[in-house]
């Protein structure tokens, strides 16, 4: 088993190699088939909104629905989906990401987050999706 000096050194470990993407460059994975999935708990999705379209799986239950062999397996979690992990502000996300790689399932994460995203001027809509529900638009006004 790996063992590091700090938190820091474990995530500089997590990201050596790891996909992490823009929001712009998340916007434009999704439009070509990734798929987001925010992994924050409810109450910072309630504080800070979500994106339209990720899929709520939050931290703890992450590899277990996104892996497409796992009995916990979403019906989203299909051999070869691409996932783009989202936090609040990318720390998270990363060490996420990697232990979603390290299954097999390709994962990237969004460099800054939530926060990031909005930041760019990209769409986040109130919170509240339910865990394992994907958040839709049409059900809520733009943040």
């Amino acid at each position: 088993m790996k063992t590091f000096d700090s938190v820091d050194a474990m995530l500089a470990d997590a990201r050596d190699g790891l996909r992490r993407f823009s929001p712009q460059e998340a916007r434009d994975a999704v439009a070509a088939g990734a798929r987001m999935v925010d992994i924050r708990p409810e109450w910072q999705r309630r504080a800070d909104g979500e994106i339209p379209g990720a899929l709520v799986v939050e931290r703890n239950h992450l590899e277990w629905r996104l892996h497409p062999d796992s009995d916990a397996r979403l019906p989203q979690a299909r051999p070869g989906q691409r996932w783009i992990v989202v936090c609040t502000e990318g720390y998270t996300s990363s060490l996420a990401a990697a232990s979603l790689n390290s299954l097999g399932v390709p994962a990237a994460d969004l460099e800054g987050g939530l926060h990031a995203w909005r930041a760019a001027g990209l769409p986040v809509v109130p919170g509240g999706t339910p865990v394992e529900q994907l958040v839709h638009v049409a059900t809520r006004g733009a943040a």
